[in-house]
């Protein structure tokens, strides 16, 4: 029996080698699929490519589910999304960072509809038509440090909803796209809760001032205020400029620059400091004479205030359309007068009548009082 066992033992032994690489194969081959499965499946509408999906052009109403659980990045643009709810993303997505919903429609955004996305960094909206953002979109303790609305308010007046947002939701924001929202003007306190942004873009507005302590951003470095529809700059805007050594690529040009005598201190910044980096391509759009020019070029005593010529022409144009209007006003008197000269002619009849039947009245009395026969006669006749 020792003899047997001992000629069995290296069969076993053998055996069990011939089996070892097989097996450490299979588990290789196992773990590998395990490692490389996704957690879930691709939706049936989008494309997925590693950790990125891509749904795009393909007449979506609402955001495809479910998505992968280790999706990184999300494209959802061309489709018909108008509104966006807490159904959006309805479970945990730990490892999205980066969503782009551009040009989906999206018209309504409500609150906690990126709750379950934690670690988003970057929201691209553009080209979108939000009437309605909420504040409570994000929640509290949100990463997002990039934020595209380029094109995407649905128009000018909205932009009170989106700085509510700013204030509120924001806190780590860094870049933030606004141009092509036909914006006119700016809320004061719209960035102010943006302590951490050191990117605005309002390019293609239609803003027409800059109010001193609106764009007062400590790390603020680069601000497109490009194609809008500024005039000139204040002193106390001028002044949060200047005060902030990091804003160092300023961008103004395609302005309708009015070069007169409100724009002597914006003319001295410009030629002092180095902030503003287009300011050899800032040209004048007015006064006539000016138009055109460089405004680093003109010389100070080109940059005038005609008050009086001005204000002689205001008059004038005053006094035309008060004349135009006080005639007009006339015209239509008369036509009522016109239109009602019947009613009018039998009211003043009326009124003749009514005046002379008093008149007489008076006459009557007058003639007893005055007679005293007749006054005779009225206590005999009252007797």
């Amino acid at each position: 029996m020792h003899v047997l066992s001992l000629t069995l033992k290296p069969k076993v032994q053998e055996n069990q080698a011939n089996l070892y690489p097989w097996s450490i194969s299979v588990m290789v081959v196992f773990f590998s699929v395990i490692g490389l499965a996704p957690t879930s499946a691709c939706p049936s509408t989008c494309d997925c490519l590693n950790t990125a999906v891509k749904c795009v052009n393909k007449n979506l109403t609402s955001i495809p589910q479910p998505l992968p659980e280790d999706t990184k990045t999300l494209f959802i643009t061309g489709n018909n999304i108008q509104r966006l709810t807490t159904d959006s993303f309805p479970k945990p997505l730990t490892n999205l960072t980066e969503v782009y919903l551009t040009g989906n429609g999206i018209e309504e955004i409500d609150s906690r509809v990126f709750y379950n996305v934690p670690n988003l960094s970057l929201l691209d909206l553009s080209n979108n038509s939000i009437r309605e953002f909420s504040a409570e979109a994000l929640a509290p303790d949100n990463t997002l440090l990039t934020l595209n609305l380029s094109r995407s308010l649905y128009n000018y007046s909205y932009n009170g909803e989106i700085s509510r947002l700013f204030i509120n939701s924001t806190p780590k924001l860094s870049k933030l796209d606004l141009s092509n929202n036909q914006m006119v003007f700016l809320p004061d306190s719209m960035f102010t809760g943006l302590l951490d942004l050191t990117f605005l873009d309002l390019r293609k507005n239609s803003i027409v001032s800059v109010s001193s302590g609106t764009l007062r951003n400590p790390l603020l470095s680069v601000l497109d205020l490009r194609d809008n529809a500024l005039r000139e700059l204040s002193n106390g805007t001028l002044s949060d400029f200047s005060t902030n050594p990091g804003l160092t690529d300023i961008r103004m040009t395609d302005n309708p620059w009015l070069c007169d005598c409100n724009i002597v201190d914006m003319q001295d910044w410009l030629r002092k400091s180095d902030q503003v980096s287009d300011k050899q391509s800032i040209t004048c759009d007015g006064p006539d004479y000016l138009k055109g020019g460089l405004l680093i070029q003109v010389e100070p005593s080109q940059l005038k205030c005609n008050y009086n010529g001005d204000l002689e022409g205001v008059l004038e144009t005053s006094y035309v359309f008060l004349g135009m209007v006080l005639a007009l006003i006339g015209v239509i008197f008369l036509l009522v007068l016109y239109l009602n000269r019947k009613g009018i002619k039998r009211w003043m009849y009326n009124i003749r009548d009514a005046c002379r039947d008093h008149m007489e009245g008076y006459h009557y009395r007058y003639e007893i009082n005055s007679d005293p026969r007749l006054a005779n006669l009225s206590l005999n006749s009252d007797v």
